[in-house]
């Protein structure tokens, strides 16, 4: 690495008394490039899920009101779906979405904490900055969460965008 270059690591910030988690990294790529990778189903699969798994698109319809289905395939082939309601979108900034476990129909399991998710894509000085605020219905929804190793899965799916976005240079 040059000394120049910006180490990009994801942070996590909690704020336990309103029941969120902010997420915020910078990725090397245009703000065109990084939206299109958390909205193209096809980039999307290709870095979402942290390594072994990978992220297996069933279906996306990318506008309000819309739905990402998907699927995060185990090593040892263990499936689990997950689903993305689309609430707000605006193109190349921002958009809103509520996050939830479901199966592979599309319907939610209410036995995981759903997350509503808003995420921003702005210029920054090496690329993109992506802020992510998620908010749980309540803290133990949150802790849950983070038990299951989100941070941890999450810190690895944006180095996978950040090892696509350099494949692309």
């Amino acid at each position: 690495m040059k000394t120049t270059e910006k180490v990009m690591k994801t942070t996590f910030r909690k704020d336990v008394a309103n029941n969120k988690m902010f997420v915020t990294r910078e990725f090397a790529g245009t703000v065109d490039e990084v939206w299109k990778a958390w909205t193209d189903p096809k980039l999307l699969d290709q870095w979402w899920a942290p390594r072994p798994w990978k992220a297996k698109t069933k279906s996306m319809d990318l506008r309000e009101g819309g739905r990402w289905t998907y699927c995060m395939l185990g090593p040892e082939g263990e499936k689990h779906w997950a689903l993305v309601e689309y609430r707000k979108l605006v193109p190349l900034k921002s958009f809103e979405a509520l996050d939830a476990f479901g199966d592979e129909d599309g319907n939610i399991n209410t036995e995981f904490p759903r997350m509503d998710w808003k995420v921003t894509f702005n210029a920054a000085e090496v690329g993109t900055r992506v802020e992510i605020e998620i908010t749980y219905d309540s803290k133990e929804d949150m802790e849950k969460i983070i038990e299951m190793g989100f941070q941890e899965g999450f810190s690895m799916a944006h180095e996978n965008l950040d090892e696509l976005i350099a494949a692309k240079k």
